[in-house]
C-alpha cells in the first residue's frame, strides 16, 4: 500500500485530495498548520473506516526549521502532493516585503525543499510529485501580484523537477480554474462571480472532486512526467 503526503490537507480542496487517495488505497499523511482541529476530524472519519491508515504531521512551511521538522519526520514515501498556499488580493503598489515572503515561502520555497527533502524516499520507492498550480500561472490575474509570481515559479519548479528527478521520480502539476470561491479578505461579489461564470466555457464552476480526480490519474500514470494538467472548464480558452 502506497503513502501519500498532502500539505494543506484538511480543508478545501486539500480535503478532497485526502479523501480520493485515501479512497484508492493510499495511507495518507495530512499536513496542516492552523487547522489542526479540521485535520484531526478527517483523521479520525478516514481511520474509522480503515484502522491506522491516516496520521496527521503539523508545521509552519514557511519556517524552513519546521520544514526540515516535517521532512525528517516521514521515513518511506509515495507521493507528495504539494497543495498548501497562500492567495489574497495585492497589487504591485499596494505590495510589501512581507507580502512576498508570505507568499512565496509557502507557495515556492516549500515545494521546492519539500521535493528536494524527500527526493531520496521518493526516489527508492518509483514515487512521485504532483504540484497544484493555478491558471494564473500562465495568465496573471490582476491586483495578485505575488501570487500570479509564486504560481508561475510553480510551475516552472514542476517542469524543473521533472526533469532533474526522472527517471526515478515522476513531476507533474494541476492548474485549477474555478473551483472554490475566494474566502476571507479575497472575498468577492455576486456580480464578480457572475462575470467569472460566464467567461467558462462551460458556464459553471468545478469542484474539488474534480481536482483530487485528476490527481489520483496522475498519480496512477507511469508513462507522464513533466505535465501540467488545466482543470478549468475551458476557462483558459476565453483569456
Amino acid at each position: 500500500m502506497k503513502t501519500a503526503l498532502i500539505t494543506g490537507g484538511a480543508a478545501r480542496i486539500g480535503a478532497q485530495i485526502v479523501k480520493t487517495l485515501h479512497h484508492n488505497q493510499f495511507n495518507i499523511i495530512i499536513h496542516c498548520n492552523h487547522s489542526k482541529d479540521k485535520a484531526q476530524l478527517l483523521c479520525t472519519e478516514l481511520n474509522a473506516i480503515r484502522a491506522k491508515s491516516v496520521e496527521i504531521i503539523s508545521g509552519n512551511l514557511s519556517n524552513i526549521d519546521e520544514l526540515d521538522s516535517v521532512v525528517d519526520s516521514i521515513k518511506s514515501l509515495d507521493l507528495l502532493v504539494n497543495n498548501a498556499s497562500i492567495f489574497y488580493p495585492k497589487s504591485v503598489n499596494s505590495s510589501e516585503t512581507k507580502d512576498w515572503d508570505d507568499v512565496l515561502n509557502i507557495n515556492l520555497r516549500a515545494p521546492f525543499f519539500l521535493s528536494k527533502g524527500l527526493s531520496k524516499t521518493l526516489s527508492n520507492n518509483d514515487g512521485s510529485i504532483i504540484n497544484i498550480i493555478d491558471i494564473h500561472s500562465d495568465r496573471p490575474l490582476k491586483n495578485h501580484a505575488i501570487y500570479n509570481i509564486s504560481k508561475a515559479g510553480l510551475r516552472m519548479l514542476t517542469q524543473t523537477l521533472a526533469k532533474e528527478l526522472a527517471p526515478k521520480i515522476r513531476v507533474n502539476g494541476v492548474s485549477p480554474g474555478l473551483i472554490l470561491w475566494p474566502q476571507d479578505s479575497a472575498k468577492i461579489s455576486e456580480n464578480e462571480k457572475n462575470l467569472m461564470l460566464q467567461r467558462i466555457a462551460l458556464h459553471r464552476q468545478g469542484s474539488p472532486e474534480d481536482i483530487a480526480d485528476t490527481v489520483l490519474f496522475l498519480a496512477n500514470s507511469n508513462y507522464i512526467t513533466g505535465q501540467i494538467i488545466n482543470i478549468d472548464g475551458g476557462r483558459t480558452l476565453n483569456q
